[in-house]
């Protein structure tokens, strides 16, 4: 069958977007291909219907199990056999998607790309016949991208390891540079870059200069006149619930949306909204990706975005049915200090890195642990540390050997008698030992893989196979336990100095920082800018406008002369709050209670600029009245505050 027929018969669509057809091709022709095109521009389409053209199942990375929902669903409807892995699963539905995996019923499969990390996973997908894979939000592998996750950056090592041929990467959010970065990754030949315009003439962009206390009466303004569906972005999942419920006092039909809600209260704001019953939803950046709502006319910050990649990927989910649609900025400077400490919050301490790096070239040539353990015991966020192990890696200090789970739990399903009856006697004689290892509780029952390995004399894998097989095999139900990574330090790294080390970190931490100082004023930049605005986001993206778009803000300020337009637009900002003799008294009361969560100048400020660690988190610190106490104050000003202290 050929694409055109596809497209129609399974798809329901008359004709390719731009870029989608050349894509397929490269993929077809069993090449590699990066698909540079803007959000609501189809990307998806470039791997499913290829994906029905191909022996074999599609692995689909996605970084979100409500879009992994959202698609499978989706192409369910179309009577397309597509399924998503994730921890929402329950065991049977997790088992039958093995079972469709290892029958070859599956043609597309959705994972998160930490899965491909699981040892387990990747033995049952050495079984089954992979026809490519598909990266989405690829963005994510570049360190010069605005939302890099070092997972990201072994999927090229696995597709190697695997054989996995061809990778199609998809984003909508690349700058020339990280584009680059992709492309390298997957060994993509510049002829197999396929990019389209970002350009959307549908989409009126507009910047409402906004003092703080005004933007809310702005917002309930501009939602009464316009209607339709809208989404309004916020920072903080506390504005999230403020703003949504003035907006339902005025009379408004809103909900929140953020990561704090519970999962079926999240999950039931966004079907509301897609189906209608809401007509706005007011999010944090957790909604939005993978949301394929074709009407909604307008998309507004309440806050300034962290960068223009995230401006241009959120905008971009306004106005998909091609018709009008605003995106409005109510801009105010009064954002950037909270944006800012996120950005600081994030960067560990010099006595953290030094602790850390100890303790990981100190482990001996093989060694394994736990992500959350080292997390709670270092103070570090467990990305960070993910941050800190890829620049190891590609330091050639460290290699990943993938990551395993310490213990099983099993029950079975059958009585012993039938799970054993059927095997040979030698089979029945290893399983009846194996099950002799583990250890009993009333319904479950405990193996270690490494322990019972020892104790058979048999390889970690025959064990992990022959559990695998029971539960897929229906015999019994399988869950995993104490998720550990393994690694091997490389031949000379025991030569290097672990302070030196913890030097190199820190520096490319301060660079990390300076980068997302640099993106967010970028976005002022952007607000104040007074010629035409889609120009200069298109510029930013790689990509020049002949003309101006001739309806955004500076547009329809120069065709009306009701600006100064040799001046930048003045972004309105409240003065940053002092740090008074009451802050310092209630600090000093805090340093009196001698946390241990608090012992550096740097845990202190983070506490003060409302910014959670593990350590605070274990403590229950975040319940402290003083958690907070300097949120609208700059971090550097609080960072030497505290340091001023330490040292009194």
């Amino acid at each position: 069958m050929h694409l055109e027929d596809t497209l129609r018969s399974r798809f329901g669509l008359a004709c390719f977007r731009p870029g989608q057809e050349r894509v397929m091709r490269a993929l077809l022709e069993g090449r590699s291909a990066l698909a540079l095109f803007p959000t609501g521009a189809g990307k998806s389409l470039c791997y499913q219907l290829p994906a029905l053209h191909l022996e074999g199942v599609t692995l689909v990375i996605s970084p979100l199990i409500a879009l992994m929902k959202d698609q499978v669903e989706s192409l369910q409807r179309r009577g397309i056999p597509a399924a998503r892995l994730d921890s929402s699963l329950s065991a049977d539905e997790a088992r039958q998607v093995y079972d469709d995996l290892q029958s070859g019923a599956l043609k597309l499969l959705y994972i998160a790309p930490e899965r491909l990390m699981n040892e387990n996973f990747v033995v049952r997908l050495k079984r089954a016949r992979i026809a490519m894979m598909a990266v989405d939000e690829a963005h994510c592998i570049s360190e010069w991208g605005h939302n890099f996750r070092p997972e990201y950056l072994r999927l090229a090592l696995m597709a190697r390891e695997l054989g996995i041929h061809p990778v199609l990467a998809l984003t909508a959010t690349a700058t020339p540079a990280v584009a680059r970065d992709i492309c390298s990754a997957f060994a993509i030949a510049g002829a197999d870059h396929v990019r389209t315009s970002f350009l959307r003439p549908n989409l009126q962009y507009h910047i409402t200069p906004c003092a703080g206390r005004q933007r809310l009466d702005t917002l309930t303004a501009r939602l009464r006149q316009r209607g339709g569906p809208a989404v309004v972005y916020v920072t903080l999942q506390q504005t999230a619930e403020h703003v949504a419920t003035h907006l339902q006092k005025s009379g408004l039909n809103a909900r929140a949306y953020h990561a704090g809600l519970a999962d079926e209260h999240r999950h039931e704001a966004q079907d509301a909204f897609m189906s209608g019953a809401v007509e706005i939803i007011v999010a944090t950046i957790a909604f939005g990706m993978g949301i394929d709502k074709a009407g909604i006319r307008a998309v507004y910050h309440y806050n300034l975005p962290k960068t223009l990649e995230n401006y241009m990927q959120e905008t971009g989910r306004a106005g998909r049915d091609g018709q009008p649609s605003i995106c409005e900025l109510l801009a105010c400077a009064d954002d950037r200090i909270v944006l800012e400490n996120f950005t600081f919050g994030d960067t560990p301490t010099p006595q953290a890195l030094r602790q850390l790096l100890d303790h990981l070239l100190r482990q001996g040539e093989e060694f394994d642990f736990s992500l959350y353990e080292l997390s709670q015991a270092t103070d570090i966020r467990p990305l960070v540390i993910e941050t800190v192990l890829t620049n190891l890696e590609l330091g050639g200090i460290l290699r990943p050997l993938g990551s395993f789970y310490a213990s099983y739990q099993y029950r079975l399903l059958q009585p012993l008698e039938r799970v054993l009856a059927g095997h040979k006697p030698a089979r029945q004689d290893f399983l009846r030992r194996l099950f002799a290892t583990g250890k009993k509780a009333r319904v479950w029952t405990t193996v270690n893989p490494d322990e019972t390995a020892l104790d058979l004399q048999e390889p970690r894998e025959r064990i992990l196979s022959a559990l695998t097989w029971l539960q897929e095999a229906g015999e019994i139900e399988l869950r995993p336990s104490g998720s550990r990574q393994k690694y091997r330090l490389c031949p000379d790294a025991a030569r290097r100095d672990p302070a030196a080390l913890a030097r190199q970190m820190e520096q490319i931490f301060t660079r990390r920082e300076a980068r997302e100082v640099e993106r967010l004023a970028q976005v002022l930049d952007y607000a104040s800018h007074r010629h035409c605005l889609v120009r200069w986001l298109l510029r930013y993206f790689g990509e020049e406008l002949p003309s101006d778009c001739g309806q955004c803000t500076s547009c329809q300020e120069k065709r009306t002369g009701d600006a100064d337009l040799e001046s930048p637009r003045h972004i309105p900002a409240a003065a940053t709050p002092e740090i008074t003799s009451e802050d310092v008294a209630l600090i000093r009361a805090l340093l009196d209670e001698r946390h241990a969560a608090l012992r550096t100048p740097r845990q202190l400020a983070r506490f003060l600029c409302g910014l959670t660690s593990p350590a605070t988190t274990r403590s229950r610190l975040t319940r402290h009245d003083s958690f907070g106490l300097l949120e609208r104050v700059p971090f550097a000003e609080v960072l030497a505050q505290a340091e001023s202290m330490a040292g009194g």
